[in-house]
């Protein structure tokens, strides 16, 4: 009889457990629900109460943590240098990065985290703001290899890549007394080589990725912009000033091509519809 008593015992405690993990996981559930609801509002100090509240209530469940992340990124303003604004972007990893390390394949987490890395950059100079580049570089191919065909990923590498060798040439013309106006290529020839050899690796890289993003979607006229930027600033790198033409005509066309999507896209919107353009 006292092993039977002791064997109802245990029954009635897993059903409480049970019952009690079950009330526990709607409850997380609400909490989440009222986030959501205070982050459509922008009351996001409310949202990260209630998200973190889901958290503690149910660890596994996936969204909650994901919201918190993204109510921290958005509240961080990128180039603010102040205690609090920097705690943003601190804990906006460090929430995104936890939802990676339950699911690396998480398209949400990945994309943030190059979009943190990228904006990081921004205020940042030499090799810190390199870093923070490369940093997005990598969180860009992640997303890459769980999402061949995310267009963004791909011409955001073309950005990266802009944006790292931009800088150089703007240098290397204003040392050589250069004006933006004036044509190439760089007068220098010791100081085209030295370019060619550190960033014709870095500025190719950025040309295929933006050829890729066109290749999942040929309207996509953002990407043939900075086609055109990266192919009208390798022209300074040529040889002769006949080669530097014929690349400055190549990028001549991409501004065409991007002129005419962007009209072909105006077109088939509906007279007094308004679109937000990507």
């Amino acid at each position: 009889m006292k092993r039977t008593v002791t064997f109802g015992l245990a029954v009635a405690a897993g059903l409480m457990m049970l019952l009690g993990t079950g009330c526990d996981k709607l409850k997380s559930r609400d909490r989440l629900n009222k986030g959501v609801q205070a982050y459509k509002n922008a009351r996001y100090q409310e949202a990260i109460d209630n998200f973190k509240e889901a958290i503690a209530l149910d660890n596994t469940n996936p969204n909650a943590r994901l919201y918190l992340a993204t109510a921290y990124m958005t509240q961080w303003i990128p180039g603010a240098d102040s205690p609090e604004n920097r705690q943003l972007a601190e804990q906006a990893h460090k929430e995104f990065e936890e939802v990676l390390r339950r699911d690396p394949k998480d398209k949400v987490a990945l994309a943030s985290l190059a979009s943190l890395a990228y904006n990081e950059a921004g205020p940042l100079q030499g090799e810190a703001k390199m870093k923070k580049f490369d940093e997005a570089r990598e969180w860009n191919q992640k997303l890459i290899q769980v999402d061949p065909k995310n267009k963004e990923a791909y011409y955001s590498l073309g950005v990266i890549a802009w944006a790292k060798w931009y800088p150089a040439l703007g240098k290397a013309r204003a040392d050589l007394g250069m004006k933006p106006e004036d044509p190439g290529p760089l007068k220098d020839k010791k100081v085209r080589e030295a370019l060619k050899a550190k960033w014709s690796g870095t500025i190719q890289e950025g040309i295929d990725n933006l050829q890729k993003a066109l290749d999942i979607d040929p309207e996509y006229d953002d990407a043939m912009a900075y086609m055109n930027l990266l192919i009208r600033e390798r022209a300074d790198l040529a040889d002769t000033p006949e080669e530097y033409k014929k690349e400055v005509e190549i990028a001549d066309n991409w501004v065409q091509k991007a002129l005419d999507t962007k009209k072909k896209k105006a077109a088939r919107v509906p007279t007094g519809v308004v679109t937000a353009e990507k």
